[in-house]
């Protein structure tokens, strides 16, 4: 009998220890599959994540709202609760400007309407859409990079039929300089690649010193730990490339130079900071734009040294709450270098944003192929548009440690972002509107451009850094 029983009871154990253990497995399988899934769409992620969620927060109705100065907080809830709507952010760079989520499937703009006709409220607006601005001598110093011979918006001596000096005259300013590592330019793109042999060296690294970025709105999960910069589509500090366009950008402006390996980047030696706000597909928000900026405005005050954005994307669609932001940023000395765009129209008459706001922080940006001619994508505009610079067949970093070739004017806006952080380098004290009008004063007249740049030519480095 007592023989009998402790088999039974060993037999239970046996079981009860199995069952455990297959449980254990199946949460450490939820739990990795979790894991594999951060870095693709938030829609994916919630469907990894939370089992449970019957709806993405991305396919909710959300727009952009500033109360008036002087509405409390408990009023606004007030007026969110009324709608059935919540606040889904508040956007602490520009006072009074919240990103409102509506809970009933409502249209963006019947939800926009339903605000715009409140006394308590400046402006409403929708959260549009935006997309990726591509199409598919004297004393010198030369780069060694294995590649530097294809870069013809660096030094152009007629290779592949290019026209000999259609270039940016890099070489003669990095007798000058060859960038700072106390420079920090902000990509506000699709993340950057921060692991590239030929980037992590100048990707920018969160200093002790300075506290991990805090956004309650965004994540109840306590600070984000920014340690290369930030992820605004899973609002986490990851904000490693997926789609190919940021890292793109990054290597024009910061590739590593002189180190024999793949490319050089305007600056040999900057710091990049990755920002992503678009998705694996290029696509991403106004509300994603506005949230980044407000994230790099909030670094700078925390001490962080970013003097610059650039913004290789644009929309058709006039945001005031963008426009806002970017002023904002202006106030806190930082320039946004724009792309124009890339459908051959005249952004005079078809304005191009955020290139087309017409702010003392924001420069505009052309495309010029190796003939120093307006490519046949490019936008420009007579008062609109700024400077030209390289945009076609431009090589660069790109995924999976590896260099292609792409087109827009999405490449010639970190030309342009890239000697503005050459500028800085050699004059760290220079002011916004001086830095602008440095930059804009450093060109070269190109006959092609006449009335079709409000400068007439394309960016020189060599004449910026000699102060114009």
């Amino acid at each position: 009998m007592s023989r009998n029983l402790w088999l039974n009871l060993s037999i239970a154990l046996v079981l009860i220890l199995i069952a455990a253990f297959a449980g254990r497995l199946h949460k450490w399988n939820w739990h990795r599959a979790a894991q594999q899934t951060s870095h693709t769409s938030r829609s994916n992620e919630a469907t990894a994540t939370d089992p449970g969620s019957e709806e993405s927060d991305s396919s909710k109705t959300e727009i952009l709202v500033r109360f008036r100065a002087g509405v409390s907080a408990q009023a606004i809830e007030n007026i969110t609760s009324r709608f059935n709507d919540e606040v889904e952010d508040h956007i602490e760079a520009v006072d009074g400007l919240d990103v409102i989520e509506d809970e009933d499937n409502r249209s963006a703009d019947e939800v926009a309407a339903q605000y715009r006709a409140l006394a308590e409220v400046e402006y409403a607006e929708t959260n549009s859409e935006i997309k990726l601005d591509h199409e598919g001598a004297g004393k010198h110093l030369h780069a060694n990079d294995e590649l530097f011979f294809k870069q013809w918006g660096l030094f152009n001596h007629g290779q592949d039929g290019g026209k000999s000096g259609a270039d940016i005259s890099a070489m003669q300013a990095w007798a000058v300089t060859k960038g700072s590592d106390q420079v920090v330019v902000a990509v506000l793109d699709s993340g950057v690649d921060y692991t590239h042999p030929d980037l992590a060296g100048n990707i920018w690294t969160r200093p002790e010193i300075i506290k991990q970025y805090e956004d309650s709105d965004l994540t109840s999960e306590g600070p984000i730990d920014d340690m290369h910069g930030f992820n605004v589509v899973e609002d986490n500090g990851d904000p490693m490339d997926d789609n190919g366009h940021g890292t793109h950008c990054a290597g024009i402006i910061g590739a590593e130079g002189g180190n024999e390996v793949g490319i050089a980047g305007v600056n040999w030696t900057v710091k990049i900071m990755p920002l992503k706000f678009m998705d694996s597909d290029g696509a991403g928000t106004t509300k994603d734009a506005i949230e980044a900026i407000n994230y790099v405005i909030n670094r700078k005050r925390a001490g962080v040294n970013v003097r610059v954005i650039s913004a290789s994307w644009g929309s058709t669609t006039k945001s005031r709450a963008l426009e806002d932001v970017i002023r904002k940023a202006g106030d806190e000395g930082i320039l946004i270098v724009a792309a124009a765009g890339n459908d051959h129209s005249d952004n005079d008459a078809k304005p191009h944003y955020p290139a087309s706001y017409d702010l003392n922080n924001v420069i505009s940006v052309a495309a010029v192929n190796r003939n120093d001619e307006l490519t046949t994508f490019s936008n420009f505009g007579a008062t609109s548009v700024d400077v030209a610079a390289p945009g076609e067949q431009i090589i660069s970093t790109w995924l999976q440690h590896g260099f292609e070739e792409k087109q827009g004017t999405s490449m010639a806006t970190p030309f342009v972002a890239g000697v503005a952080a050459l500028v800085l380098s050699t004059n760290p004290g220079i002011s916004i509107d001086e830095l602008r009008l440095r930059l804009l004063n450093s060109v070269d007249a190109v006959p092609s451009l006449n009335g079709k740049v409000a400068t007439g030519g394309r960016i020189n480095a060599a004449k910026a850094v000699a102060g114009g």
